[in-house]
């Protein structure tokens, strides 16, 4: 299955709650940190909600 990396570009300060959380789930806490998830339905869903804030990439 494939993977993606994902790096958080820009602050989670002052963004809704709901966005701040869902950088949390995926493992994103300050800019510059990354994490590597499954390519799933779930995953997209949560990259779409933080898409202005995360950079992504096929690993």
């Amino acid at each position: 299955m494939a993977q993606l990396k994902i790096k958080l570009v820009k602050s989670l300060v002052g963004r809704k709650d709901n966005q701040i959380a869902t950088a949390y789930s995926l493992g994103l806490r300050k800019i510059g940190s990354e994490t590597i998830q499954p390519d799933n339905v779930a995953t997209k869903g949560k990259i779409a909600t933080i898409s202005h804030l995360v950079e992504v990439t096929e690993v």
